[in-house]
């Protein structure tokens, strides 16, 4: 006689999936950082915390970065150090200021190498206008660093009547996307794997605060209820994420999520969903349908939201789950991920 066994709740030990952005990542911040450091601004979850200081809001961020390899088609971990910080401060509304940077270094880890490193990071803050204005290094016994990890922090500024967060969504509201998803994630697999496509697939990792400023200026005040940039866990864990705050369900249609065919036909032969697959240079915004035309409108001038649409709804149908209207005409449900189907990517 055969049972099935009750899942597994309670880990005591740390796993891979714990980094995916997934179930198990969320499992974590539940079970052992939020009983630990619990407070208003933390208790918030979005990508960056919001604090009153002398009159002003100020939006305050940080993020680890140990993607392998440390170059990638389109990036290497400095520059996407800077991106993902910057982007993180961006939609929370606020004005990124300025970076700080820490690095853990290995021993052996070539001169050369983090010399490149630090040359693309430099090159990325100046491009983006973020200044990186102070920083720490460390360096850890050969064998237990995997040559370079950097953690960068941010802070911001968010503008006036600005004021956003995942438990704002409402029915009703437009799901806008900025563009193609699981470039970054299939760029970082086919170098890590020495996959050859047709055509060269590359990380999708930029700066997003000028379209999401773009994105603010035109809408009215309130209109973008939520943004968030999809990185780990992709499109679902993310929308996932605002489906549980808010309360509400988010209904897809896949016909209107842009696939490149090469990532596409990527996650097909390696049996990966590219809803699940991570995304660096990518928004996804809850927005009024009111103003949703003019939003996507100011998207699509913007080089960074070319290709951007909307792709879904918030609805009151099944709060806290997202499902998607597939090609087929069939209705599935878009989980959040369980484990890590891309470890190492950020």
């Amino acid at each position: 006689m055969f049972t099935c066994p009750l899942p597994v709740t309670k880990r005591d030990k740390v796993l891979l999936g714990h980094g995916s952005g997934g179930k198990l990542s969320a499992e974590l911040l539940r079970d052992v950082f939020l009983p630990a450091f619990s407070n208003p601004a933390l208790c918030r979850m979005d990508d960056q915390a919001i604090v009153e200081a002398a009159g002003a809001r100020l939006a305050f961020t940080t993020d680890s970065y140990v993607v392998k390899p440390l170059f990638f088609p389109g990036g290497d971990i400095g520059s996407l150090a800077v991106h993902g910080t910057i982007n993180d401060l961006a939609v929370g509304g606020a004005d990124p200021l300025c970076l700080s940077a820490a690095f853990i270094l290995e021993e052996g880890l070539s001169m050369e190498t983090l010399r490149s490193v630090a040359k693309s990071m430099g090159a990325a803050a100046e491009r983006a206008g973020i200044p990186i204005v102070t920083g720490d290094t460390k360096v850890v016994d050969k064998g237990s660093g995997d040559g370079l990890f950097i953690n960068t922090t941010g802070i911001g500024i968010v503008r006036p009547g600005v004021s956003l967060s995942a438990n704002q969504a409402r029915p009703g509201d437009r799901v806008l996307l900025s563009g193609y998803i699981g470039d970054h994630g299939i760029a970082i697999l086919a170098q890590r794997e020495g996959l050859e496509f047709e055509t060269r697939v590359e990380s999708d990792s930029a700066p997003l605060h000028g379209l999401i400023g773009a994105m603010l200026a035109a809408s009215p005040a309130g209109a973008i209820r939520c943004m968030r940039d999809p990185t780990r866990g992709g499109l679902s864990s993310t929308l996932n994420e605002i489906a549980g705050q808010s309360g509400v369900g988010i209904a897809l249609q896949e016909g209107a999520i842009p696939i490149r065919e090469e990532v596409r036909g990527a996650c097909e032969m390696l049996g990966l969903d590219p809803l699940y697959v991570a995304n660096e240079g990518k928004v996804v915004a809850i927005v009024d349908p009111a103003a949703a035309d003019a939003v996507l409108a100011a998207m699509r001038i913007h080089p960074l939201g070319a290709e951007a649409g909307i792709v879904g709804a918030v609805t009151d149908r099944h709060p806290g789950l997202v499902t998607m209207r597939t090609a087929l005409g069939t209705t599935r449900i878009v989980d959040m991920l369980a484990g890590d189907q891309l470890p190492r990517i950020c």
